[in-house]
C-alpha cells in the first residue's frame, strides 16, 4: 500500500483532510496512521466491530483514498469502546483509538453526524449538565437525550421513571455541587488545550 494520499475531489473533503490531519499529526506519533498496512488486526481485535458499519481498518484505507466525509457520517466513531485493543496490537503503531476520537471531535466540530444516531445528543446533554450543576442530573439528561432523538420513548419510560423516584433512585431536581465553577474552570481548560 502506498505511503502517500489520494488526491481530493472535492473543496469541502480537502477542507475536512485538512482539519483531520492537524488533529491527527498534532497528538505523539500520530503521523504513522500513513504507515498502516491494511493487515485488520485492528478490526480483528475490535470487540465491538460487529457493529460498525465501516471497521477501524476501512476508516484509514477511506481517509487515505480521501473519503473523510463518508468516514464522519458512520457509525463508527462512536461505537468504538476505547479498550486500546487495536493500539496495543497494531503492527505499525498506529494509534487507531486516537483516531477515532479525533474524527468524532472533527464531526462534532463539524456537526456531521450520522442519520438516526443521536450519540451527540447524549454527550452534548452530558457536558452541559457538567457545566451548569457539577455533576450529572440524569432525569434531565435522560428527558434532554429523549426529546431531542425519540419523544414517543419519553412517554413510554415515564412509568420506569416514576418507579425509580419512588425508591429514592432518580432526583428530582438538580443539584450543584459547591464549587461547581472549578468544574467549569477545568471544561474550559480542556477545551483551550484542544484549541476548540
Amino acid at each position: 500500500m502506498p505511503k502517500t494520499l489520494e488526491p481530493i475531489k472535492t473543496k469541502r473533503e480537502a477542507e475536512l483532510r485538512e482539519a483531520f490531519l492537524k488533529e491527527v499529526i498534532g497528538m505523539p506519533h500520530g503521523e504513522k496512521i500513513k504507515n498502516c498496512i491494511q493487515c485488520g488486526t485492528c478490526t480483528g481485535t475490535c470487540p465491538v466491530s460487529r457493529w460498525m458499519d465501516i471497521t477501524p481498518r476501512q476508516v484509514v484505507a477511506l481517509f487515505r483514498a480521501g473519503m473523510i466525509e463518508e468516514i464522519l457520517h458512520s457509525r463508527t466513531i462512536w461505537i468504538c469502546a476505547s479498550c486500546y485493543a487495536c493500539r496495543v496490537r497494531c503492527p505499525s503503531g498506529i494509534k487507531v483509538t486516537e483516531t477515532l476520537y479525533a474524527l468524532k471531535r472533527l464531526a462534532i466540530d463539524k456537526k456531521i453526524f450520522p442519520k438516526r444516531f443521536p450519540v451527540h445528543v447524549l454527550s452534548e446533554a452530558f457536558v452541559s449538565n457538567l457545566y451548569k450543576y457539577g455533576r450529572n442530573f440524569e432525569l434531565g439528561l435522560g428527558i434532554r437525550y429523549l426529546l431531542a432523538t425519540n419523544p414517543m420513548r419519553l412517554m413510554s419510560s415515564a412509568g420506569f421513571g416514576l418507579s425509580m423516584m419512588k425508591r429514592g433512585r432518580l432526583a428530582t431536581r438538580p443539584t450543584k455541587i459547591k464549587k461547581v465553577h472549578e468544574v467549569r474552570a477545568i471544561i474550559a481548560r480542556a477545551k483551550e488545550l484542544e484549541g476548540i
